[in-house]
């Protein structure tokens, strides 16, 4: 755990647009077979637990923290794709919002726990934190909803490190999740399971279709 920048007390970062944002204001989904380039940049390798006809590339509008509507990006497994943007139509309905929305690149698996990132993302093919056993997250079967707003905590450990101001959940800030709130609905809407309800860890991030 580490204290929390001043600059992000607060969080309220703008969103650097990777994708054209929606030009009418309103949601817009796609769903394909996920693009040889975006493969590539992405956290797959031969050993991970899914093959690449197995998963799916999303292309979703959210609004971000600036007040904007952008497109953003998401690989998914298949059998989840369409149910997952149904979820992120009903979060955009909401206005809730999203710092970003991209692919995660194989260099960040072994960056530090430390970083400010704010992602709200799917597949990393990884294991469990603190196991070895595969994520839900390597399957494509599980989200993380603005994890530096919504971060992981066991014991003492904070992930990101950073983001432990937003370990206190009575100081209500934009990105948050609470229980019951419209985020937790509309996963639970489509059977997911929220870590902000497990008590230990507690995964305030964390939306699976697997229940782990």
């Amino acid at each position: 755990m580490l204290p929390t920048p001043a600059a992000l007390v607060n969080r309220s970062l703008p969103t650097k647009d990777l994708l054209p944002p929606p030009v009418d204001g309103r949601y817009a989904a796609t769903v394909a077979e996920v693009p040889d380039v975006v493969l590539r940049r992405s956290t797959w390798q031969s050993g991970c637990p899914v093959q690449p006809a197995q998963l799916r590339y999303l292309t979703m509008s959210f609004w971000g923290f600036d007040g904007k509507a952008h497109t953003g990006e998401m690989i998914v497994n298949a059998r989840v794709a369409v149910e997952v943007t149904k979820v992120f139509g009903q979060l955009f309905a909401q206005h809730f919002p999203l710092e970003e929305m991209r692919v995660t690149a194989l260099p960040e698996l072994s960056a530090p726990p430390t970083g400010d990132g704010n992602n709200t993302g799917s597949f990393v093919c990884r294991a469990v934190r603190t196991a070895t056993n595969w994520s839900a997250h390597a399957y494509g079967l599980a989200v993380d909803v603005n994890p530096f707003c919504n971060p992981y905590t066991k014991g003492k450990l904070v992930l990101p490190e950073l983001a432990s101001s937003y370990v206190d959940r009575g100081d209500r800030r934009a990105g948050m999740v609470y229980p019951g709130d419209g985020v937790v609905r509309a996963f639970a809407g489509i059977g997911w399971t929220w870590g902000g309800g497990w008590s230990s860890p507690v995964d305030r991030q964390h939306f699976t279709a697997t229940g782990g």
